[in-house]
């Protein structure tokens, strides 16, 4: 199984330095792939499984873009000291080039760091979500299940875990406040050995303030519905598949950009390695920067 941070944290900060560090979109041609078998959908979804629904959800919809990721994960880092409230102010100004599916997870500097540090993850990924939605999502709740009924996911300050018939939902404690939980795959769908604490297996420690002012990626309106097993982002059914991925486009209040992007106007500044790997582990730490006049940029 895929550990969900420990050798992806080897190179993101390589795969951070560079913003023309991208991989090949999805072949337009061909046949679906090859079905991913029950095991191989586990491994995939493994270090996602648990992440509260609305996140997990969001997630996966950027995953199919996943030529988007390095970049997007890049302008994140460099971006990390803007506060949540500020955020959607400064995504609009920069004029993104991305789909908004992954614009969506700006806020969350580590978890775009993640996936752009191991893409070939993140399109299998993506692939398993064009080709396979369903398949995916039953992946996800046996992993939610095995954590579960060895004792590791409950609910708690930041989440509550709901057990609807045979499905189990995560969803933030505070709707406005979405948590990244950080654990190792190996550990948590696993058998504790005697006398583990299972309780301190996954971290809650780090989140999000996410209000109203994120509506338009569809934050508040992002959801599972488990039983119909099917994906609502910003309040509609995602449809994109492998057959129309080359033409379906999603409903968003907001859009990509074509064109030179415009100066920018703000701050540039890259986390630190120490505070790129509080993130990923869970914790809160923002070191003080200190800048005299905003640094101008101009983007090609």
């Amino acid at each position: 199984m895929r550990p969900a941070g420990a050798l992806a944290a080897l190179c993101v900060v390589a795969c951070l330095a560079s913003p023309s560090f991208a991989q090949a979109p999805l072949p337009d041609g061909g046949p679906p792939p090859a079905a991913f078998p029950p095991a191989e959908l586990e491994r995939i979804v493994s270090p996602i499984a648990l992440y509260p629904d609305p996140l997990l959800a969001q997630v996966l919809a950027a995953a199919t873009f996943s030529a988007d990721i390095p970049d997007a994960a890049h302008w994140a880092d460099q971006h990390h000291y803007v506060p949540a409230a500020q955020l959607p102010a400064e995504i609009a100004a920069d004029q993104l080039p991305w789909d908004p599916s992954v614009q969506a997870l700006l806020p969350f500097p580590s978890v775009l760091g993640m996936m752009a540090s191991d893409l070939p993850w993140t399109q299998e990924l993506g692939t398993a979500f064009l080709a396979q939605q369903q398949d995916v999502m039953d992946a996800v709740q046996r992993m939610r299940q095995q954590a579960r009924d060895f004792g590791y996911l409950r609910s708690n300050q930041r989440v509550i875990v709901n057990s609807t018939g045979s499905y189990i939902e995560i969803l933030p404690a505070n709707p406005d406040f979405v948590v990244v939980p950080y654990y190792n795959p190996a550990i948590v769908y696993a058998r504790p050995r005697p006398g583990f604490f299972v309780a301190g297996a996954i971290n809650f420690g780090f989140g999000v303030a996410i209000g109203g002012a994120y509506a338009p990626w569809g934050w508040g309106s992002t959801r599972f519905g488990w039983g119909e097993r099917s994906v609502f982002i910003n309040n509609a059914p995602w449809g994109r598949t492998w057959a129309n991925r080359t033409t379906y486009v999603h409903p968003y209040a907001v859009r990509r950009f074509s064109g030179p992007r415009p100066v920018e106007q703000h701050r540039v500044i890259a986390q630190t390695p120490r505070e790129r790997e509080a993130q990923r582990t869970g914790h809160v730490t923002r070191e003080q920067h200190h800048e005299e006049h905003p640094k101008k940029e101009k983007h090609r």
